[in-house]
């Protein structure tokens, strides 16, 4: 049977999990979270960030996951072990060894992962790691992945889990992340669990189908981590293989379900801004045009106060390669068409910016396709937050 459906990783039966304290964070709040699968299967994919300074963890995962055999997860908040040299990359070594030992499966299967501040690491944090593991293994219940939703969170305000129940089969997940998201396969810290009967590679191909609209179309300071990456793994407990589409749909489902959790607790946001992007010629050049949106400055900080400045929504997807006419665009605010076909059309006191939720709409006009970008405003918090991050 599995644990309650607001466990998260440990709604899926066969896994265990488990969230610790070992002072890696001055706050004295949990720091060290394991995910371990008890099987019958032990299938493992997962993606990770495309920026090219990659942390310790991320270096060893992509060699951990090739053979798509997964045992356990490892999870540290407080320390992103991101260059810390041999000796970083040694400590991540070390983790996976001690939780091999402990759990009695090999190095070379165990997942880990860390984040935090970048360039900093040293005997004191490596023990405390150790250390985590150590508690974590002892500590690891059907219960347990509430209290690892809560290890990971680093300036999250909030512990983010979901859970996506179906015939006789769940997915569960757990994520964290509130700042320096951006995509690139992946765009925070995420462990996805399943019961399911799923081989590695339908694993890793539903997967990268669930992030690429989920995960890769979160945006909300155009800011790339060293850290990132989404695992998912399947235990097989259920007994019961899905099939590929309703296993994807679910997959997805979680994916985005957490995906706006990322957005609702980005760092200092006052309004969370779905971007609609409708009749592009492609996929690929509806997310470039809704991208470039999130990416702008001038825009995000007009939403900040509530002004809803379309000229810098036109400015902005005119950098861009995407097919369209500038001057055969409209744009929607809240309901509000703002502006048609390149000029202006509602005044803009008719448009509300007060709610935190946010829509803006904007119909290309040149094809059937359409994307949505997830992003935020601009706002004095996010500033204060990250000008004072490591001090």
């Amino acid at each position: 049977m599995s644990a309650s459906s607001d466990q998260g990783v440990t709604a899926a039966a066969g896994f265990e999990a488990a969230g610790v304290a070992v002072g890696l964070k001055s706050t004295g709040n949990k720091d060290v979270a394991i995910v371990v699968n008890r099987g019958p299967l032990k299938a493992g994919a997962a993606v990770f960030t495309s920026n090219r300074a990659k942390a310790n963890p991320i270096i060893w995962s992509q060699q951990a996951i090739s053979d798509g055999v997964v045992e356990a997860v490892v999870l540290n908040s407080g320390g992103a072990n991101c260059f810390t040299g041999s000796f970083g990359f040694q400590t991540t070594h070390q983790t996976a060894e001690k939780a091999g030992e402990l759990l009695g499966v090999s190095p070379g299967d165990v997942i880990v992962c860390s984040t935090g501040l970048i360039g900093t690491g040293d005997e004191v944090f490596r023990a405390k790691v150790l250390e985590g593991v150590t508690q974590g293994v002892a500590a690891l219940s059907a219960d347990g992945g509430v209290a690892a939703s809560e290890a990971i969170m680093t300036t999250d305000s909030k512990a983010k889990r979901a859970v996506v129940a179906r015939d006789g089969w769940t997915i569960g997940g757990m994520a964290k992340g509130a700042g320096m998201l951006a995509p690139g396969l992946a765009t925070m810290l995420v462990v996805i669990t399943t019961d399911a009967v799923l081989e590695a590679s339908e694993l890793d191909a539903a997967l990268r189908e669930a992030t690429a609209v989920s995960f890769d179309r979160l945006d909300s300071d155009g800011c790339m981590s060293t850290n990132d990456q989404v695992t998912l793994l399947a235990s097989g407990a259920s007994g019961i293989r899905p099939d590929a589409d309703a296993f994807g749909a679910a997959l997805t489902e979680v994916c985005a379900d957490l995906a706006r959790q990322l957005q609702a607790d980005a760092e200092g946001a006052s309004h969370d801004i779905t971007i609609q992007v409708v009749h592009a010629a492609s996929v690929a050049d509806a997310v470039e045009v809704g991208r470039s949106v999130a990416r702008n400055n001038l825009f995000k900080a007009a939403i900040f106060g509530n002004d809803p400045n379309w000229g810098r929504v036109l400015a902005a997807i005119g950098t861009t390669d995407a097919e369209f006419d500038p001057y055969d665009v409209d744009v929607w605010m809240n309901g509000v068409r703002v502006c048609t076909a390149g000029g202006p059309d509602a005044p803009r006191e008719a448009v509300d910016l007060t709610p935190r939720a946010t829509l803006l709409v904007i119909d290309l006009k040149v094809g059937d396709d359409e994307a949505t970008i997830l992003t935020n405003d601009l706002t004095h918090d996010y500033v204060h937050e990250n000008s004072a991050y490591s001090s």
